[in-house]
């Protein structure tokens, strides 16, 4: 269940009630829960890159630009605690018949892409009636707190919802949706059956799901190009369902973007350098090579000086093993030793005898 605080702007609108207590609140399925956890910060960290597409009409005139930033970034908790964290910033600019639109999401996640914080903003400049609409998630302690703030015209409301944070397994925010399909695209799969959350355009608390639909080659500046095609639906309980097809490249880049039902799309206009997995070198590994410390003069000399005060502890137990000098014996065998190994082998030859005169 969810707590609402609502407060009221100039002139603002009385909200009707929300979905009847009688419903039970959405939760994701063990296929959803599961897919996330699969997920492995060195996968996430191939994905970190930038990416712009075009929009257009569907007559092909141009209307903005969408560009969508994933990098690493820090954030820091309500407990002050600084973390590494994937870092999601989509933001979009256009114009159509004199009207300017836009929208924009920066969001820190988890390696899970739980949401740690978020901030929305969409708005259309209506020549008469503006609206605008700034929503913003931040987990506070065992609980999500969403802030939802709606503009239209003059007209303003400010609405807090507390969700608690065990009840929202399996969320996905617009910053986590955005990572999730370059996840899809680069293992080529979409779990089947998961059902997760989502937050309808109401700002309510609805299923989300994924739907994969093949393959398919289209052309990017004059290359053709494989793309794998993911299907996203948001079911509203207050609503129609709102269904996105997102055709992806082997890497993750996003190559077009159709809304159902919409008259414009996003599509690459230039083909992207594809990313490939990084192959990790094995590292090197370095036979163990025997010792033969008779042939090794330090190691031998360093024998003979153990030995010799070894024997000298035994003689003159009185001295208590302090002394530190080499008997002449020892040291003449050391420098024999080493003249017999640095010395050069010669042959032989007699020596002339004495001729007696």
């Amino acid at each position: 269940m969810s707590s609402k605080v609502q407060s009221k702007g100039s002139r603002a609108k009385d909200q009707q009630a929300s979905t009847p207590e009688s419903l039970p609140p959405p939760e994701a399925n063990a296929e959803a829960i599961c897919f996330l956890s699969s997920l492995r910060q060195e996968e996430l960290q191939m994905l970190f890159f930038s990416e712009t597409l075009a929009m257009v009409s569907n007559t092909g005139v141009p209307q903005g630009e969408l560009t969508i930033e994933v990098q690493k970034g820090k954030h820091e908790d309500d407990m002050s605690t600084m973390s590494h964290c994937p870092l999601v910033h989509a933001f979009s600019r256009g114009s159509m018949d004199k009207m300017r639109f836009g929208s924009s999401v920066l969001g820190y996640l988890t390696w899970k892409l739980e949401i740690m914080e978020q901030h929305s903003q969409e708005f259309i400049k209506f020549p008469i009636f503006p609206m605008e609409r700034k929503t913003s998630l931040l987990k506070q302690g065992s609980q999500l707190a969403m802030t939802r703030s709606v503009k239209e015209g003059e007209e303003m409301t400010t609405e807090v919802t507390y969700f608690p944070w065990d009840s929202i397994a399996g969320f996905i925010s617009e910053a986590a949706n955005l990572l999730l399909l370059r996840v899809m695209a680069w293992r080529q799969m979409v779990p089947s059956g998961a059902r997760f959350l989502a937050l309808d355009a109401e700002g309510k608390l609805c299923y989300s799901t994924y739907q994969a639909l093949g393959s398919q080659t289209i052309q990017v500046d004059r290359r053709q190009a494989q793309v794998f095609i993911v299907a996203q639906t948001t079911h509203s309980n207050e609503g129609i369902p709102v269904s996105c097809q997102f055709y992806l490249l082997s890497d993750g880049h996003l190559a077009k973007r159709i809304q159902v039902g919409s008259s414009s799309c996003c599509m690459i206009t230039k083909m992207p350098v594809l990313r490939e997995e990084d192959e990790i070198e094995p590292p090197p590994v370095f036979e163990k090579k025997p010792l033969d410390w008779e042939e090794d003069l330090e190691l031998y000399s360093r024998f003979l000086e153990r030995k010799v005060f070894s024997w000298l502890d035994e003689a003159h137990p009185q001295q208590g093993g302090k002394s530190t000098s080499l008997s002449l014996p020892v040291q003449m065998l050391i420098s024999s030793k080493s003249t017999l190994t640095n010395t050069p082998e010669y042959p032989v030859t007699s020596r002339p005898s004495q001729v007696d005169t």
